[in-house]
């Protein structure tokens, strides 16, 4: 009987990661865009969920996976950000320069 009861365990564990992964992606295809600012508050929220403790192993993991997504969404708009404004200011440089000032005070 030992082993009908190791072998529902490995079942049931088993069924958990299935339910786990089958809920990830769902939630990752079903989920709309979420901004900047509303993937920063609710990562803020699951860290604070975290950090207050008192949450059982696959509670924790649960967050802790759903932080990482929140983190990788907020780290795509920031590189977003960033390559949008390298390009204002790679087009605003030669319009400097074509006013002579290249970086100078220019007399009134």
């Amino acid at each position: 009987m030992a082993k009908t009861t190791n072998d529902n365990s490995a079942d049931a564990n088993a069924d958990t990661a299935t339910d786990a992964n089958a809920s990830a992606a769902s939630t990752e295809a079903a989920e709309p865009e979420l901004s900047y600012e509303e993937a920063r508050e609710e990562l803020d929220n699951v860290v604070r969920r975290l950090e207050s403790g008192g949450l059982t192993l696959k509670e924790s993991l649960a967050l802790w996976e759903r932080g990482e997504q929140l983190a990788k969404t907020c780290e795509q708009w920031l590189e977003g950000a960033r390559a949008k404004l390298a390009v204002a200011l790679e087009e605003s440089a030669p319009e400097t320069e074509s006013n002579g000032q290249n970086g100078q005070d220019a007399p009134f």
